[in-house]
């Protein structure tokens, strides 16, 4: 008697996916519950369970075919007894092939007393966020950990988060690798209560060891590479000392070993002269680098796509003159430093320009649900924010009640947080419009995209002198390019040219933001 194992609904809309990995392989033993396929659509990766207790019998699709819904995968036969390890721990089980594991408790959290485990479990990210990526572990299997130390750090499409360790002990065991995908409430890893590094019989192996990598090294050495890293280091046929690691304490990861092919893959050769090139064929390896989209960044592609198909995306144009900000921020900024802290830029002053132009014109304040346009009566101004993960928009919450110091102090924490990483998913929900400063990169003129569902989004270039018609004079003066895109179904023409207008005349006239005209 044998039971299928067949492809299992996958989410609305979604229709198929591509095998990935199979943990099994004919023949081995398996027990219900246990991961025995990865499946990967394009919205999410998902493992799998055994639906009953046995053996492989067969596998039917291989990895990297397309599967539909309902589709057999494969079938478990009688005999072979339930695998040896919990289910849950898919690394214990491979590295217990090896002789190597140690037997933990799938169990639910254990007490915090001597010896005992606790589990790492997967937080609630926020409100439509359900799964994560597995981004860096901190700590290797075996370390010593402290109250509250950052142990691993999750990517969601919005954020990303560390998460932080619930006691004092030893990192026990790591259940969830590098790269894989993790649902709310799932156990990362467990640590050992009260133990300490030297306490702990040897770390089970680990999937660098199955990939060729080096044993952890001691504490305050180099650590060996991340697996993904290893795993490419092996199959391009680099060595270790070919690659500068970048993660902490030395350690390779993915990201140094794509550089080091950049670069030629050997710090060996770049010392060497360069030898005659033979013409390129067209499967030479190294000339293209396929890299897995980042969540974060398949989540802005779609996102600027759907804002493209789905708004009657419109952009107007204007151009202001910076003299009197910029004046005033010369004549102010030492002393508004000293007072409140901060620097004082030029953000504040758009911000605030942009509370009063959405209270003239509250349909750039507003948005479409179903049938209805609901207009909004408080203004969260979210600013964009470039970081080496992809862009990010944290909002300034409730901008109408700042100051322009409360604002430039808010945007200085949001921004220092984006860069770091430690920007929740609370910081970047709820806006209702957003401005862009492609400036600072040095952008004289663009179109920007709108930040759906929001109806405007204000875009900010560089300040260049040029000569502009003063009381019929020719004077030079810093001037910015100002662009508004807006929803058309929402905005009409004329509401986003007066919308732009105000932002003008209030940045030429900063006194009418003090005296709120």
């Amino acid at each position: 008697m044998t039971t299928d194992i067949k492809v299992p609904t996958l989410g609305e809309s979604v229709t198929e996916a591509t095998v990935g990995q199979w943990f099994k392989k004919e023949g081995e033993s398996v027990s219900r519950d246990e991961p025995l396929v990865e499946l990967e659509t394009d919205k999410v990766t998902l493992e799998v369970p055994a639906p009953a207790d046995g053996e492989l019998a067969s596998i039917v699709v291989k990895e990297g075919e397309t599967v539909e819904v309902g589709a057999l995968l494969g079938s478990i036969g009688e005999g072979g007894g339930k695998a040896a390890k919990p289910a849950a721990a898919k690394t214990q089980q491979k590295a217990a092939g090896n002789g190597a594991a140690k037997a933990v408790p799938d169990s639910g959290p254990a007490k915090q007393s001597g010896g005992e485990l606790v589990d790492i479990v997967v937080p609630s990210a926020g409100e439509s966020v359900t799964e994560a990526d597995v981004g860096e572990w901190f700590k290797a299997e075996g370390e010593a950990v402290a109250m509250d130390e950052p142990l691993v750090e999750l990517e969601t499409d919005k954020a990303a988060q560390e998460i932080p360790a619930q006691a004092k002990g030893v990192l026990e065991v790591i259940l969830k690798k590098q790269g894989e995908t993790v649902q709310v409430g799932e156990v990362l890893g467990r640590i050992r209560v009260g133990a300490s590094a030297g306490t702990r019989p040897a770390a089970p192996a680990k999937a660098e060891a199955e990939q060729g990598a080096k044993a952890e090294a001691p504490s305050g050495e180099k650590r060996p590479p991340a697996p993904s890293a290893a795993k490419m280091m092996q199959e391009k046929g680099l060595a270790e000392a070919d690659i500068d690691g970048s993660g902490k304490k030395g350690q390779v990861l993915k990201g140094d070993v794509l550089e080091a092919l950049e670069r030629g893959g050997n710090k060996a050769e770049e010392a060497k002269p360069s030898a005659p090139r033979a013409p390129s064929e067209p499967g030479d390896e190294g000339r293209e680098v396929r890299v897995k989209m980042t969540r974060l960044r398949q989540t802005i592609a779609r996102r600027l796509k759907e804002a493209q198909d789905n708004a009657a995306m419109l952009t107007t144009f204007n151009d202001v003159d910076m003299s009197a900000v910029m004046e005033l921020r010369k004549s102010y900024r030492d002393l508004f430093e000293k007072k409140h802290g901060v620097r004082l830029g030029f953000m504040g002053f758009f911000v605030k320009a942009a509370v009063h132009a959405l209270k003239e014109i509250p349909a750039v304040n507003a948005e479409i649900d179903g049938n209805e346009l609901v207009y909004k009566n408080y203004y969260h101004v979210g600013v964009a924010v470039g970081t080496d993960k992809g862009l990010v928009v944290p909002v300034v919450r409730d901008a109408q009640d700042m100051s322009i110091a409360d604002i430039e102090k808010t945007i200085g924490e949001l921004g220092r947080r984006a860069r770091d990483g430690s920007l929740t998913l609370q910081d970047m929900q709820g806006g209702t419009f957003t401005i862009s400063n492609g400036g600072v990169y040095g952008s004289l003129l663009s179109t920007p995209i709108l930040n759906a569902p929001q109806s405007g989004i204000l875009g900010m270039h560089r300040i260049e002198e040029r000569p502009v018609a003063r009381d019929g004079q020719v004077a030079i003066r810093p001037m910015m390019y100002l662009a508004l895109s807006y929803d058309h179904r929402i905005v009409d023409g004329q509401e986003a040219v007066t919308f732009l207008v105000r932002i003008k005349e209030a940045i030429e006239d900063p006194q009418r933001l003090v005296l709120d005209l």
